[in-house]
């Protein structure tokens, strides 16, 4: 079963708890994560199911919450998260109650008539299918406990659910394409299998149609971190946005004047993660995986193409750096020197940002910031 990838322990002992249901935005597909759940044990061979997890499997017209959105739903009433935005969760949680009473998963439909939608404050309205499933401590404990391992590690799981039965399985990232090939019957190199794991592998979740019936496949992954090399007054302002945003962002700086709190307003966003150290070294203790962006913006040589260079060895989804075209140029050359190919500099966005004409360090954020979320919404890497 996949519910929420952060699961909240305090000992290896402690019973599965995770009555605390924040919500929290996870992957490039930002679809919301009920990220604490509201499972509660009570004894490991309790029969009634003390929550149902519900998720958006599919939409058509407006839909405020993407597909893999998720809302939990406790045996007394309590809830955490949305799969409409406001107009249905009431019938969604009559549903659910049903689920928790009879043990079994149901597939449902709601259609979202516009004047619904209006009084919800949403534009418009739309129809959304969700799958209930009720959770319990005997069946699910192992699956949550793998879900928030992978969270702690920044691992990417598929939680493939068969409709019609209910069953459901975890799996891997280097196990993505086989399991396409076998859902969808097809030989792995068939387009549309790696059109599929492609687009699982980079964050999204998809309802597939098979010869046997209908399969759900649930991706969890980390959340999408920004790496900001150069504690500047750019860095400032993005490490800002990035918090309305919901992303993490993590700043670098061997400059200790440089890099402190009270430059990053850590006390309003209740502490920003700096790092006081070189890039390599700071960005080899983070790590760098599929859903991180380096964003290089010291604007001093040897700071920039230290980040740039660990960046390149990486498997980072989204590579930037601050400059001129002339600068562009020369490190280019420099990077060449270091025995990269023109493939790989070609990853790097110089200049960085989208083209809006910004001037100050608060538009040049909003640009770097936008730039970032159209690699990790819209233009996928072809190699992920």
């Amino acid at each position: 079963m996949y519910l929420g990838s952060a699961l909240r322990t305090s000992g290896p002992d402690r019973a599965v708890d995770v009555s605390g249901s924040a919500l929290r935005t996870s992957g490039p597909d930002r679809a919301l994560d009920v990220s604490g759940s509201a499972l509660r044990t009570s004894g490991p061979d309790r029969a009634v199911a003390d929550t149902a997890l519900v998720t958006v499997i599919d939409t058509w017209g407006s839909a405020p919450v993407p597909i893999g959105g998720q809302m939990a739903v406790a045996q007394d009433g309590r809830f955490a998260g949305s799969v409409s935005g406001g107009c249905i969760e009431a019938d969604i949680m009559v549903a659910a109650s049903k689920a928790m009473a009879d043990g079994k998963h149901r597939v449902m439909s709601f259609g979202v008539t516009d004047e619904t939608a209006w009084r919800a404050g949403l534009p418009c309205g739309g129809n959304i299918r969700v799958l209930i499933e009720p959770l319990t401590a005997a069946t699910d404990r192992a699956v949550l406990e793998r879900l928030a391992a992978a969270a702690r590690t920044r691992e990417t799981l598929i939680a493939v659910t068969d409709l019609g039965t209910g069953a459901r399985r975890i799996v891997e990232r280097d196990g993505i394409a086989a399991i396409v090939a076998t859902v969808l019957d097809k030989q792995p190199d068939a387009p549309d299998v790696r059109d599929l794991a492609h687009r699982l592998a980079g964050g999204d979740s998809r309802l597939v149609a098979t010869p046997d019936g209908e399969v759900f496949c649930r991706t969890f992954a980390p959340p999408a971190q920004l790496v900001i090399i150069g504690a500047t007054h750019i860095a400032q302002a993005l490490v800002a946005l990035a918090h309305i945003a919901g992303y993490r962002a993590i700043v670098v700086d061997p400059r200790e004047a440089y890099a402190t709190q009270d430059r990053f307003m850590g006390d309003r966003f209740g502490g920003v993660d700096i790092v006081a150290d070189s890039p390599a070294e700071a960005l080899e203790r983070i790590g760098i995986d599929a859903f991180t962006a380096v964003i290089a913006l010291a604007h001093v040589i040897h700071i920039d193409d230290e980040a740039l260079k660990a960046a390149l060895r990486g498997n980072a989804r989204y590579i930037g750096v601050l400059g001129s075209r002339r600068n562009r140029d020369r490190r280019r050359d420099r990077l060449c020197a270091e025995g990269f190919s023109d493939a790989e500099i070609e990853r790097i966005r110089s200049p960085i940002g989208l083209d809006i004409g910004a001037l100050t360090p608060a538009e040049i954020a909003v640009a770097i910031l936008a730039e970032v979320i159209e690699t990790v919404r819209g233009k996928r890497r072809p190699d992920l």
